[in-house]
């Protein structure tokens, strides 16, 4: 189930020349550590907070090297589709955990699509109390925390949200699920899912799922499904031209 990190611009420049690695960082809380990458903007005005995106990488990004969920993020030590202006503009503080070996975002099989939730992951656990952490210590605009994932990564995304609801502004799930049982949960959080419905590592009814029950409760999720694209939606997905609009267009709403 190997992953696309697609890049992300949050660079001083609209190239790549000078653009320095996400800083490699530990979060450590109840005697466990959650290696991630964190990019900071670098001319962050005193007084200005920013937003923040939470990248969940997917399954083949796993480890404790803190390396590998750069893979394709950060290619050869430099950034890649990182000059799109509309991102670059935003400054926002960009971070990556990294998933251990063997362990999922969210501990389910993800042949089966939608799922009833389990107890919440240790990763996730740690990710979610990592954002925590981000906020109290950075400048960042509580109104615009967003988190967006990637096969593995995208059940983790809205997963994240349906245990979080007060905490995101908007999620972007790529080739993942839910759990449509708390579609009520999330109503007010914006979602936009991808998913190519020739997928044969996580079926395309994982999103379709979570999408009809997000309607029935009278939500407005995005949908955007391929026509014969298989599992690397991702491709597509961050071609989109309004993408990144759409997500740093979302702010933070009250659960009615």
């Amino acid at each position: 189930m190997r992953q696309v990190l697609t890049a992300f611009a949050f660079t001083l420049s609209s190239t790549a020349a000078g653009a320095v690695e996400p800083e490699a960082k530990e979060f450590k809380a109840d005697g466990k550590t959650l290696p991630y990458r964190l990019i900071k903007p670098a001319d962050a005005e005193a007084g200005k907070k920013y937003p923040l995106v939470l990248i969940l990488h997917g399954a083949g990004e796993r480890g404790t090297d803190n390396k590998k969920q750069l893979v394709w993020f950060w290619k050869d030590k430099q950034p890649s589709v990182t000059t799109r202006p509309e991102v670059a503009a935003e400054k926002a503080f960009v971070v990556v955990p990294q998933c251990p070996e063997g362990k999922r975002w969210v501990e389910v099989p993800w042949e089966k699509g939608s799922y009833k939730s389990p107890e919440i992951s240790e990763p996730l656990k740690l990710a979610l109390a990592l954002t925590d952490s981000l906020l109290k210590d950075l400048p960042i605009d509580p109104d615009r925390v967003y988190v967006v994932g990637m096969s593995m990564g995208g059940y983790g995304a809205l997963d994240a949200v349906q245990r979080r609801p007060e905490l995101f502004a908007a999620c972007v799930s790529i080739c993942g699920a839910g759990d449509v049982s708390k579609a009520k949960d999330i109503a007010h959080v914006p979602v936009w899912a991808f998913h190519g419905d020739a997928d044969t590592a996580v079926p395309v009814r994982g999103s379709r799922e979570i999408v009809d029950a997000l309607k029935k409760v009278g939500a407005e999720p995005k949908y955007t499904e391929y026509p014969k694209a298989g599992h690397n939606s991702w491709s597509p997905a961050f071609e989109e031209k309004e993408f990144w609009n759409w997500i740093f267009a979302q702010k933070r709403k009250p659960k009615k």
